[in-house]
């Protein structure tokens, strides 16, 4: 393998802190405009670039001297206080909101043109006519195509202001070249990936963030199984990494008594601000089992941390992140922010479960290979804990402070390197690259399949699964999955299944045979 192990703390590592960036408390208030009142410090940090500005020999960009600045001080603050600049901000809002004016398209910037790989449902595009596998051309008079293709300029021409036309010029396979008129509109960032029943009483629903929307998103699906006759709820917020705390507060009420705490906060004053349950639960009965793993972060802790100090649910997996600080987002005035620790978050028996940053940042981050190398995501044994941050729950269980949701029940992560090749394979994008290629070339057939039928009954060929092996050797991975064709025939069939029918068939098919899953199944038959 021409990576070998190397790609796996680096694409883990990654996998994490882009996670946990979002896994803030996000509120755009501004601060009471008394704060900025002079001061000598102030005063010596305007001086220092004035003269940078006038007096200097060579010209110098101070906005960047002021970004790296910033970006200094915040470092020395905490892990989760962090400078968001102008090209940033944008789409980490649109991705927290919910939403974004748009076409409603995903696609590939595919052998220099953009290339469908499906609509949004409901969305413009889709009510418009376009299809999986249409060639978007040109945008009104923008060519759309050619060497100098870039991703950030095509969402520049793809976006606009609610209910704005567009003229397309599409081309597609058996049709040609052809216009079609898209009126902008609002197109969803689903936070929940998936809502299906397990088996006939258990429900499941997984959440890839906390958004704006999420709890609008969840408590429609929640209704759903319910009505579908789930007496038994999966909640899934493996890698996770938290967002809104709101909607994580919403969540939890759904599950827990009237009154009973969710959670409370305390800022630098020690003014403490509680979180109670109110009357809107809708499934305060039936058995809970929430899924976590080193990824899930701050809103995602929240939630578990709730139903388990509550003994309301069963928690399993393995230890979570470990991000108990909550931020506030406050803009700079230049298309700029900061997002800055404003207070902590304990759980309802008192729980900090912030895990330690006094080493700083670089540490901070790679903590997760400390756990990787000590055993810990094989063995529960391997956690370290602290007995004088051992608390109790009404219900006399013992529960751990001080980094990270510890689970009721462990269940060991696969690192084989199978399971670490596939994983990576997928997530990097190239083999949904692959599988576009292969559905493009039968397009007709491919649509014709209904999604149960697809789930049920299609199967990935050898011969497929062989050619992606040749596709990733052709890309410099010499990859050695030959006596591992079942494991790789899911994730090929599960990448397929997203293109044509979405995240929820996505889910299905990859969760079949999934440890936890299988664990939460078990565990649900013996109530």
């Amino acid at each position: 393998m021409g990576y070998k192990k190397k790609y796996l703390p680096l694409f883990l590592g990654l996998a994490v802190g882009a996670g946990v960036f979002l896994g803030s408390k996000l509120d755009f208030s501004n601060p009471s405009t008394k704060l900025f009142s002079s001061n000598a410090k102030k005063e010596k940090l305007n001086r220092l670039i004035d003269y940078i500005d006038y007096e200097y020999v060579d010209e110098i960009n101070t906005d960047s001297i002021v970004d790296v600045t910033v970006n200094r001080i915040l470092e020395n603050l905490d892990p989760h206080s962090v400078y968001i600049p102008p090209e940033e901000l944008e789409g980490i809002t649109e991705s927290m909101q919910g939403d974004f004016i748009g076409i409603g398209v995903t696609y590939y910037p595919y052998r220099d043109t953009i290339s469908v790989i499906n609509t949004i449902k409901g969305g413009p595009s889709e009510r418009s006519g376009i299809k999986a596998g249409d060639r978007i051309l040109m945008a009104d008079n923008d060519t759309l195509y050619g060497e100098s293709l870039l991703s950030d300029r095509l969402a520049d021409k793809l976006k606009g202001e609610l209910n704005s036309q567009v003229q397309l010029k599409v081309f597609r396979k058996g049709k040609g070249i052809f216009d079609v008129v898209v009126k902008r509109g609002k197109v969803p960032l689903q936070s929940v990936d998936a809502a299906y029943m397990l088996t006939e009483h258990l429900g499941y629903i997984k959440i890839n963030r906390f958004a704006e929307t999420t709890y609008k998103e969840f408590k429609k699906m929640l209704d759903s199984l319910k009505s579908r006759g789930a007496q038994q709820m999966v909640i899934d917020l493996r890698d996770n990494g938290g967002g809104f705390i709101a909607p994580a507060l919403k969540m939890a009420d759904e599950f827990l008594k009237d009154d009973v705490l969710i959670m409370f906060t305390k800022n630098k004053k020690g003014a403490i601000e509680n979180n109670f349950a109110t009357r809107r639960g809708n499934f305060e009965n039936g058995k809970i089992y929430v899924l976590i793993n080193e990824n899930s972060a701050s809103a995602s802790e929240i939630f578990a941390g709730a139903i388990q100090d509550n003994d309301r649910g069963t928690i399993v997996g393995r230890r979570s992140y470990g991000k108990g600080l909550v931020q506030r987002e406050m803009a700079l005035g230049d298309g700029s922010a900061i997002r800055l620790t404003i207070s902590r978050y304990y759980t309802p028996t008192g729980r900090s479960i912030q895990k330690p940053y006094s080493n700083g940042n670089k540490e901070y981050f790679n903590e997760y290979l400390e756990r990787y190398k000590n055993g810990e995501l094989q063995n529960a044994d391997s956690i370290q804990v602290a007995d004088s941050l051992k608390f109790k729950t009404p219900g006399g269980k013992t529960v751990y402070g001080g980094g990270g949701i510890i689970p009721d029940i462990f269940v060991s992560r696969d690192t084989t390197r199978v399971a670490e090749t596939l994983n990576y394979l997928l997530r990097s994008g190239r083999m949904g690259r692959y599988v576009f290629e292969e559905l493009d070339k039968k397009r007709s057939f491919y649509n014709a399949l209904s999604k149960k039928e697809f789930t049920k009954s299609f199967e990935v060929e050898d011969d497929f699964a062989e050619g992606f092996l040749t596709y990733a050797k052709g890309l410099g991975m010499e990859i050695h999955l030959q006596n591992y064709q079942k494991q790789l025939k899911k994730y090929l069939k599960a990448t397929m299944a997203q293109q044509l029918f979405g995240t929820d068939e996505f889910e299905r098919i990859i969760n079949t045979d999934d440890a936890m899953i299988n664990k939460v199944v078990s565990l649900s038959k013996q109530e």
